[in-house]
């Protein structure tokens, strides 16, 4: 074997070598060899992927930072090391896992090394015989009491990417201290063990159990029970244009359109069927916006459809437009899509409960950085709200304690178009999400409203809450330590005070655990030095937070202004001063131009 310079490295190299059995990544390791390919060889082989965000996420490739069939083994085998010693070796095999995957290149070669690790160590494997939502994990691990579940997608990540999922026995994404635990056991159980690179033990295997057909009958079974309106459904006039973006969506969303009485929607036939390639798209993200939706309102415009819904390629978030009076098209944001949902499940909640159900028992939970129209919401309202960091891993868990104590969670939602309506699936799901929209759009349509209307009487009643975000590409680590950094000394060796004349009342550090408005000056939420986040108030009553990506090279920002009478401003005059206050912050402090950072348009 050549040399690459460094000891260390080669023997890296060596030693993935002598326990990687795919013939594509030797080769492909060997080519680099030969090309003398030190530097990427070094990159690959230095540092191994860091288990987080509730898994893994990144490049499928050879070597270690990358995912691959050997890394897939070995993080397989750190969580069934977790599992067996967290819980007795009977339990385990009783109750066994679930394992599904998405559309995405090496997704089903992925989940079926997954598979193989547990049933070779005597433990029942749930694997989806299809393409599965990542929706349905999560619903089967509570569907069939399962000790854990994994999901094999990188959700909407670019086509290079894949990565590993994992839910805790209670369906949502495990949270520390459980994820430290597996990360520890992955490094103990590096080597592969001997027959866990035989995955014909999946077709074999009398543990194994397909729950494709049973989990697709009993989650549409169960979804009913948001369907309140079936017959104005199966009358209405609305007409839906849906696209999959290439992903897994569209069988799941015939049937639940179907539970619904929905009428059929008009399917994006470009983008309907699964493909891991996402050829019409830069981006497979519906997030994106217009750039994403083009095919969808082409296709809407063709067929006189005025409401587009979309997934994500694995389900789990939805998109809404809707076309305006105008001809033009409006993509909602995730902040204005919570809104409108919120209020249909709060409007329906009431409509069809008798007053002894309590409203001081319902509750309503977004992320740190969303929208905080909820809480104004719940505060009208007489409602709980409550608030979680980043991700539908901490609002899931957070959900699930709610209802624990005997509150009733009815939505959960974050500005990244992810929701969750009541607790049937411990995580944010595009399909009853998607259902549960198409019913509201119907009666809102029956009561001459669109969706944009019933935004307008929902910001008229409850204050407009303007929101902006956007993000920066950076792949440089140490660049964004440093820009963090120098906010964190940035007037006095401490945070800053005035921005471009923009006074601050109050500065919170997730990061370090400070937060000004606090007596003891210590954040309330948990904290992590591993991801950056800010988040600091202004005295115009913005609120402007800045975090780094868990999934993506991205330096993200969110800002908001709640609007209320005392503020005496328009929403033009607010939504000005909003997006000026933002060009300073964003000038300011991450200097894009300075530190090379890409953005988002």
């Amino acid at each position: 074997m050549k040399s690459t310079g460094s000891i260390e490295t080669d023997l890296k190299i060596q030693e993935y070598l002598r326990w990687d059995k795919n013939e594509k990544t030797h080769k492909m390791v060997a080519e680099m060899l030969e090309k003398g390919e030190s530097e990427q060889l070094s990159k690959i082989f230095s540092s191994r992927l860091q288990f987080g965000t509730a898994g893994l996420r990144a490049a499928m490739g050879p070597g270690y930072s990358c995912l691959n069939d050997l890394t897939i083994i070995q993080t397989s085998q750190g969580l069934y090391k977790t599992l067996e010693s967290t819980l007795s070796g009977a339990e385990l095999q009783s109750r066994g896992v679930v394992v599904g995957y998405d559309g995405r290149h090496n997704s089903r070669r992925f989940a079926e090394l997954t598979s193989a690790v547990f049933l070779h160590n005597n433990v029942p494997v749930y694997l989806f015989s299809k393409l599965n939502p990542t929706p349905f994990v999560p619903y089967a691990v509570l569907k069939y009491s399962c000790c854990c579940g994994v999901m094999v997608t990188a959700s909407h990540n670019p086509k290079e990417d894949n990565g590993y999922k994992v839910y805790w026995e209670n369906g949502a994404q495990i949270i520390p201290p459980i994820d430290k635990l597996v990360a520890e056991s992955i490094e103990e159980n590096l080597e592969p063990w001997t027959e866990s690179w035989n995955i014909e033990i999946c077709e074999t295997s009398s543990l194994r159990h397909d729950p494709y057909t049973d989990v697709m009958t009993s989650y549409m079974s169960d979804v009913q029970q948001f369907c309140l309106h079936r017959e104005l459904n199966e009358t209405s006039s609305v007409v839906f244009t849906y696209t999959a973006m290439h992903g897994v969506g569209r069988d799941a969303m015939v049937e639940v359109f179907k539970s619904f009485g929905l009428k059929p929607f008009i399917p994006v036939v470009e983008q309907v069927e699964p493909d891991p390639e996402f050829p019409t798209v830069r981006f497979p993200n519906p997030e994106e916006g217009k750039s994403a939706l083009d095919l969808a309102i082409q296709t809407a415009d063709r067929n006189g459809s005025t409401v587009i819904l979309a997934n994500d390629p694995d389900a789990d978030r939805l998109a809404i437009a809707e076309k305006q009076p105008s001809g033009e098209w409006k993509v909602f944001t995730g902040n204005e899509i919570g809104a409108v949902l919120g209020w249909w499940l709060l409007t329906s909640y009431k409509q069809n409960n008798t007053p002894s159900h309590q409203l001081s028992d319902c509750c309503f939970i977004s992320s740190t950085v969303s929208s905080k129209i909820l809480h104004t919401m719940a505060v009208a309202e007489g409602c709980v709200f409550e608030e979680t960091l980043t991700g539908f891993k901490w609002m899931a868990n957070k959900a699930k304690l709610l209802q624990e104590s005997g509150k009733r969670v009815l939505f959960t939602f974050e500005e990244a178009i992810g929701f969750m309506c009541g607790t049937m699936v411990l995580d944010k799901d595009g399909i009853s999400a998607g259902a549960i929209a198409a019913e509201m759009i119907c009666y809102l349509r029956n009561n001459n409203l669109t969706f944009m209307d019933q935004l307008t009487n929902i910001y008229d009643k409850y204050g407009h809450h303007l929101c902006q975000s956007s993000y920066y590409i950076c792949h440089d680590q140490a660049r964004i330590r440093d820009i963090f950094h120098r906010i964190r000394t940035y007037e006095n060796d401490s945070y800053p005070r005035e921005i471009r004349g923009f006074g601050l009342t109050g500065v919170r550090d997730l990061t370090t655990g400070y937060d000004s408005a606090q007596s003891d000056e210590r954040a309330i939420l948990p904290t992590s030095s591993s991801s950056q986040m800010l988040t600091l108030t202004f005295t115009n009553n913005c609120v402007l937070t800045v975090r780094t990506s868990g999934t993506e090279p991205k330096i993200k920002y969110y800002a908001e202004q709640r609007l209320t009478p005392a503020t005496g401003m328009t929403s033009t005059a607010a939504t000005d001063e909003l997006t000026k206050m933002i060009h300073s912050v964003i000038t300011e402090l991450l200097q894009p131009d300075k530190n090379n950072l890409i953005s988002k348009t």
